[in-house]
């Protein structure tokens, strides 16, 4: 599932491919928004991602990598 997040003051929006569930990844979003925290999230690779949520300006939750066409890495 592909998450992109959206940070304060910077013209580019985090991409992660993560195997979290969408309910999963809302939910650590909103616990770390209410407790001024930090949102970590891992991707399909195994690498974290760590965002201060004081700094998140949107988080769009959903799609995917299914039917991309092209090279990956």
């Amino acid at each position: 599932m592909e998450v992109k997040i959206g940070v304060q003051h910077s013209p580019r929006e985090l991409v992660v491919d993560t195997d979290d569930t969408p309910e999963a990844v809302e939910k650590l979003v909103a616990e770390a928004v209410a407790g001024e925290g930090v949102v970590t999230l891992t991707d399909t690779k195994g690498r974290k991602v760590i965002v201060p949520a004081a700094k998140i300006a949107y988080v769009e939750i959903g799609g995917g990598v299914v039917g991309t066409v092209g090279f990956r890495s």
